[in-house]
């Protein structure tokens, strides 16, 4: 068995999900983690799964990609070592007014603070981005990462806000 990393990305349509599991499942691919979504017209998907190899996948996927509309990559990766928390769950959320340098500065600061961003969504709405991140944030230093984030947002011109992440909810 092989732990494959799979891209696909396109212009959106119906029916892009249904297809590549399908074509995934036909190969017995076992789909393990997966994120997709829709990025202004166009689909993005990644995952992660475990069957034959990268060739056989890639191949098996060569009729989704032979218009040239939707462009798949399969590559092997290394299974991940048994990976321990190393922090707490917590949301960071930001809005405000479209500007370049906020995923920047906002990652930048996370990151200073030793936290590690598992998930990230941007969406940009009329005049309005959004910025929500899930981080792992070191035991004992939320609050001075809430500082830190005040300050970038008040750079920024940003609202941001930094709250403990619900298990469940994740």
């Amino acid at each position: 068995m092989h732990e494959l990393a799979i891209t696909v990305i396109g212009p959106d349509r119906t029916g892009i999900v249904a297809d590549v599991a399908e074509v995934l499942a036909g190969v017995g691919a076992n789909l393990s983690d997966s994120t997709m979504t829709r990025l202004r017209g166009h689909f993005a998907m990644t995952l992660i799964c475990t069957g034959p190899s990268a060739a056989e996948v890639e191949k098996a996927l060569e009729p989704l990609t032979a218009d040239g509309r939707l462009v798949a990559t399969v590559r092997a990766v290394q299974p991940e070592a048994d990976a321990a928390v190393n922090g707490e769950p917590y949301l960071v959320s930001v809005h405000g007014a479209d500007r370049l340098g906020i995923v920047a500065a906002v990652t930048r600061v996370v990151s200073a603070a030793g936290g590690n961003i598992t998930d990230l969504t941007t969406r940009l709405t009329g005049p309005l981005y959004v910025l929500i991140a899930e981080v792992d944030v070191p035991p004992g230093s939320a609050d001075i990462l809430a500082e830190q984030l005040a300050v970038a947002a008040n750079e920024l011109g940003v609202d941001v806000s930094l709250r403990r992440a619900e298990s469940e909810i994740l």
